[in-house]
């Protein structure tokens, strides 16, 4: 059996898996490809990134050509852990703590089985919710501030 150990390269953010049989490097853009693809496997997830992120994301896909956008994902990737931020928007009337944990141990789940490395925190932030049809959901109205301070 083979000693495995990790370290990081700091001035390009890769990731370094050192064995006696050679070295693997995993760039910090696949540990965030990982995230997103986790992120959206998750069947209430309508999509990563607010409004704004998300409509500049598929431009820059459409011009690029990228199948898997990163918008809304951020990670930290140190020698052994990492630690990813999302932003995401639910799929209404999905409960929003329980798709927010299926979201966060999904990509615990995958990071950690593609990479080798702990994943120490996924943080997630709900920035939006979609409806079915596009439109305003029940009860939104255009006041311009809210019932409760």
């Amino acid at each position: 059996m083979s000693d495995t150990s990790v370290t990081t390269a700091a001035p390009n953010h890769v990731t370094s898996l050192q064995t006696d049989r050679g070295t693997t490097t995993i760039a910090d853009s696949v540990v965030a490809k990982i995230a997103a693809l986790a992120a959206r496997e998750v069947d209430a997830v309508e999509s990563l990134g607010g409004a704004i992120s998300s409509a500049l994301a598929g431009v820059v896909g459409r011009i690029r050509g990228d199948e898997h956008k990163t918008a809304g994902v951020g990670v930290e990737v140190g020698s052994k852990q990492a630690a990813v931020d999302l932003s995401i928007t639910i799929r209404y009337p999905a409960p929003i703590p329980q798709v927010a944990e299926g979201v966060r141990q999904n990509v615990i789940d995958r990071i950690e089985s593609m990479t080798g490395l702990e994943v120490v925190e996924v943080n997630v932030a709900v920035t939006d919710l979609a409806f079915a049809g596009g439109g305003p959901g029940p009860g939104d109205t255009d006041r311009g501030f809210g019932r409760v301070e």
